[in-house]
């Protein structure tokens, strides 16, 4: 990581906006009794697995990460001293709430209905009337969720994001997004020559898209190509 500007350093500024490096919230640790209980629920959500590794008896660490997450969770043996069961109001933003609390039950999770917020804040209780039936109005972005709980209790949420709000979206630093436009060249270089006609952008769009979301360089050249041939009836001209 590379050092902080050392004005900022010596002066002890707290503006967000003197702020030099990145800091990427990517872990976030969830308290649970049962180690290998927990090991079998997170893994029957599809989410990848990491890690898992020990140092004796005393010390474990297991990690998974969602699909397309830029944020993994980790649990195990000696991580936290928090109450099994305290992790509350965690986020897992997702295109298509029904869609995915679908593929949640497939796979044997309990899951709440689809639900909308008829009072603030009423997403991290269950216990409420506040909780609407159905999804917000017109699907409106940010308004939809459906909750469900790991065996101990740490609570998830589904949130349905359509449109983001102003600022969001890529996170990547210039370096890495620079680094991945010259794959994604060298990629598209190779499939331009039997490609049907089409636009580069679009190419470049799937494939950085399927790379975030953990496909590998190969795996997101396919991607993009089967998107191009999805699409090219579209094409103008």
């Amino acid at each position: 990581m590379k050092r902080l500007n050392h004005d900022i350093r010596s002066s002890g500024a707290t503006d967000a906006s003197a702020a030099t490096v990145d800091m990427k919230f990517e872990v976030v640790v969830i308290p649970v009794s049962d180690v290998d209980r927990a090991k079998e629920f997170y893994g029957r959500l599809g989410w990848r697995l990491d890690a898992d590794r020990a140092a004796g008896a005393d010390f474990r660490v297991i990690q998974y990460t969602p699909p397309g997450s830029g944020c993994s969770v980790q649990f195990g043996t000696n991580l936290t001293a928090a109450a099994p069961g305290s992790a509350q109001g965690l986020y897992l933003i997702v295109s298509d709430i029904e869609a995915a609390r679908d593929e949640l039950i497939a796979r044997r999770v309990e899951v709440s209905e689809v639900f909308h917020e008829g009072a603030p804040g009423a997403r991290f209780h269950q216990a409420t009337n506040g909780r609407v039936s159905g999804p917000a109005p017109d699907h409106r972005s940010y308004g939809s969720y459906a909750s469900f709980s790991d065996p101990d209790g740490n609570g998830w949420l589904l949130q349905e994001v359509t449109t983001r709000l102003p600022g969001r979206g890529l996170s990547m630093d210039v370096a890495t997004l620079t680094e991945l436009l010259r794959e994604a060249e060298q990629h598209h270089g190779e499939y331009e020559p039997t490609a049907p006609k089409h636009h580069w952008s679009g190419w470049y769009a799937a494939y950085i898209v399927a790379r975030e979301n953990g496909s590998t360089p190969d795996e997101a050249a396919k991607d993009a190509a089967l998107h191009i041939e999805g699409t090219r009836d579209r094409v103008p001209g």
